[in-house]
């Protein structure tokens, strides 16, 4: 493995476009760059070298470069977040607070939670997770995650809603057979109303590496039991919807002291 720091945050970008953050902590990396037409940016990584799944980034999402990061870089400290998704400690400006009213008769206020919506990238980029930031929270939790997404439904009947109900039947059935001491996770997770999504975390390394061989065995095991070809559109994402519901499984099962951060949302950054 290659060593690149003691602690990095890796960037999930998806096409070439404007870096936000690219400093001793954060390192952008393209997601699913063999695919890639043009030749990855120089101040960006690419997941297609060494042990990589790029090309099944139709299908994984921002998992291609997670698998990337796992099996080639090593540091105490590996965490991920998206280009335009970052965590803050920071409070949330007054202003924000009061739209927060607003959220709620128009229908926006859980679709919304946890996230400061924002447009303005100067103000907030100062904002984003520091290092020093980062190493005090480490120094009482075990783990950093986005807070929870608040459902209008179960976990489980908004799969049903939104995807296709059948993919949770071979999840379950996939987790009776390869460890079923998570059934209970796994029971709780479906009937409760919260999810950890965009398949963001920072662990350490202890951590991580019990996380990440079970992350993607599980979902190699589910990619081998279905047909990807029957999965278009939006549910082409299929394992990265999965990989959402296998990562809030884990964290209930394991119970590690975590610490939930508001992420920064710049809605009108766009990469590319």
């Amino acid at each position: 493995m290659t060593a690149l720091s003691d602690s990095k945050i890796f960037i999930m970008h998806y096409k070439k476009g404007m870096v936000l953050k690219n400093d001793s902590l954060y390192r952008p990396l393209m997601c699913g760059n063999a695919l890639n037409p043009e030749k990855v940016p120089e101040n960006m990584l690419g997941d297609d070298s060494g042990e990589n799944i790029s090309d099944k980034n139709p299908f994984f999402s921002e998992l291609t470069g997670a698998y990337w990061v796992w099996k080639n870089t090593d540091q105490a400290v590996t965490g991920t977040c998206h280009y335009r998704r970052f965590y803050t400690i920071e409070p949330e400006p007054l202003f924000y607070k009061i739209k927060r009213f607003f959220y709620f008769p128009i229908g926006l206020a859980a679709k919304r939670y946890g996230l400061i919506y924002t447009d303005d990238v100067d103000f907030f980029k100062s904002k984003i997770l520091n290092h020093d930031q980062l190493d005090e929270l480490l120094s009482r939790y075990d783990a950093i995650l986005p807070q929870a997404r608040k459902l209008r439904y179960t976990v489980e009947e908004h799969y049903r809603r939104y995807h296709d109900i059948h993919d949770l039947e071979i999840l379950r059935s996939i987790i009776e057979e390869k460890c079923p001491e998570y059934l209970p996770a796994f029971a709780s997770v479906l009937k409760g109303k919260r999810l950890y999504a965009n398949n963001m975390f920072i662990l350490k390394r202890e951590q991580y590496q019990k996380f990440m061989p079970w992350w993607f065995g599980m979902m190699f095991e589910f990619e081998r039991r279905i047909d990807l070809e029957n999965y278009t559109g939006y549910q082409k994402r299929i394992l990265g919807f999965i990989a959402e519901r296998l990562l809030t499984i884990w964290f209930k099962k394991e119970q590690l002291n975590c610490k939930e951060l508001q992420l920064i949302y710049f809605k009108n950054f766009k990469n590319g």
